[in-house]
């Protein structure tokens, strides 16, 4: 017997059955079989899919045709599936292999499942970006981008933007209520980062992530919008992080040609260096969410934290109103020095850090858990950073602090950044600091922040989160994977 939930089912096609597979036991004596065969997912260890296949015949070709009708009407059902694609495949991140990933393994079962695709291979950076502005999206179920983080991060302010275009919403201004985005985006990872498809997948598997658009499924996913005076700079769905995190991009963006291997050079070197911030931060609590970033309660498939959090603040919303809610809830400060400041809207987990940044963060919950280190000695920081990769509690030191926010603010000392209007926290010169070795003889004036992989202009920023943004081709990270033999049963009509 196989079970397969309809949910889970590909295809179904009428198939010619071979010579070695009419003279099987009692069907030998037959003269005339028909034959048809459903794809499947078939579930594997580490959240990893796979295509399967089962071939069902018999000698009754009326029987066997009703079966291939039936099936295809149960399938036809499934309104969740995706039937026209628009696929960006960058060509030169990661291992340059983009274009090999897709052609070889994914457009296979696009074509198998029937799913039309236009294809556009990006040729120059904001290539997809600029191209989402001009087609018509609307046509579509969904864009599907091919490569790593960076890749991710340009289809979706490209769909976001064009979103807020043709609402007539002003990206420029942080107060803005934007207009969620119902076209999903599926992520084919094949960079040299894939943090966004492992934190929302489980796995970093090109196979695994086209059965994810294929069956249709939908994971909303929070985005953080970042404006310095009252001018957009980005958006962000994983990492906001300035101080060590910052410092690690800035350098290796000067390696490149080291590959990957900049990262691990670039982090050893920032570890070393040992540099402190002086800032301020505000912001406002996330008093909607049901969780907190110190509990065990992990996002996965189906999260009721995320489903609560998103019904509390709607209610939130449409009692107070927007204006009043952000406007008079209460802020809160903290001024200091720092090692690394983090905000993050996913646990932002790979496969050197399976917890990620922060365990318990959420995917759609509308807050982002905001992670303050403050100065410490180097061997108390290395300590804090080695816990990422076991699984002793990342938070529990004395120099770390770390809260559930809807909203922030930050300012740094530097003289530059006293134009900045962070609640009439930052309007003073403040002097310069380096690190805590009077040896030092370096001419570091300010951090960067790495807003998910890439660098921004100004370190005094005003980040705002917005719950559910946007929708990924994806369905979180599953509780409990079974063996390969297992197979995943649910309510829904099964096959025998």
């Amino acid at each position: 017997n196989c079970f397969v939930p309809i949910s889970e089912i590909i295809s179904v096609e009428e198939t010619e059955l071979n010579k070695k597979q009419r003279n099987i036991g009692k069907w030998q004596k037959m003269t005339k079989l028909h034959a048809f065969t459903v794809y499947y997912v078939k579930k594997a260890r580490n959240h990893r899919w796979r295509c399967s296949d089962v071939t069902f015949w018999c000698v009754d070709e009326h029987l066997c045709n009703q079966w291939i009708q039936a099936l295809k009407e149960l399938l036809e059902m499934q309104k969740s599936r995706p039937k026209q694609l628009l696929v960006y495949i960058n060509p030169y991140g990661g291992k340059r292999q983009g274009k090999r990933i897709y052609e070889q393994k994914v457009a296979p079962l696009f074509s198998l499942a029937s799913i039309s695709t236009d294809v556009v291979i990006t040729e120059h950076a904001n290539h997809a970006k600029d191209n989402l502005f001009e087609v018509n999206i609307y046509k579509y179920d969904g864009v599907v981008c091919v490569g790593g983080d960076g890749m991710f991060s340009e289809v979706m302010h490209g769909l976001i933007g064009r979103i807020q275009k043709d609402s007539g919403i002003d990206q420029n201004n942080p107060k803005a209520s934007l207009v969620q985005c119902n076209i999903r985006i599926g992520i084919i990872p094949a960079g040299s980062t894939d943090c966004i498809c492992y934190s929302t997948v489980g796995i970093s598997d090109p196979v695994t992530s086209a059965l994810h658009i294929i069956v249709g499924d939908c994971q909303p996913l929070d985005v953080s919008s970042v404006h310095h005076n009252n001018t957009f700079l980005k958006y962000s769905v994983s990492l906001l992080g300035y101080g060590f995190y910052g410092d690690i991009l800035k350098d290796s963006e000067k390696k490149r040609w080291m590959g990957p291997m900049r990262y691990d050079y670039s982090g050893f070197k920032t570890f070393l260096s040992h540099h402190y911030y002086e800032g301020t931060i505000a912001y406002q609590p996330a008093k909607h969410t049901l969780g907190s970033p110190r509990d065990k309660d992990s996002c996965r498939t189906g999260c009721y934290i995320c489903k609560k959090s998103e019904q509390q603040l709607a209610e939130q919303r449409k009692d107070c109103g927007l204006k009043h809610e952000e406007g008079e809830e209460e802020w809160k400060v903290i001024k200091g020095k720092f090692l690394a400041i983090n905000a993050v809207n996913m646990s932002c987990a790979c496969p050197r850090s399976p917890k990620g940044l922060s365990p318990a963060a959420h995917l759609a919950d509308g807050s982002a858990d905001l992670i303050l280190v403050r100065k410490c000695s180097r061997f108390d920081f290395l300590r804090y950073l080695v816990r990422h990769t076991n699984q002793d509690d990342q938070f529990d030191f004395p120099f770390v602090d770390v809260y559930r926010v809807k909203n922030f603010q930050f300012t740094s000392k530097l003289s530059e950044d006293n134009e900045s209007n962070v609640m009439d926290i930052g309007k003073k010169r403040f002097g310069q600091f380096c690190r805590d070795h009077p040896a030092c003889c370096c001419n570091i004036v300010n951090s960067t922040w790495n807003c998910d992989g890439e660098t921004l202009d100004s370190s005094a920023i005003e980040v705002r989160v917005h719950c559910q943004l946007m929708k990924l081709f994806a369905r979180g990270i599953e509780e409990n994977c079974k063996d390969e033999a297992a197979y995943s049963q649910s309510s829904a009509e099964q096959l025998l």
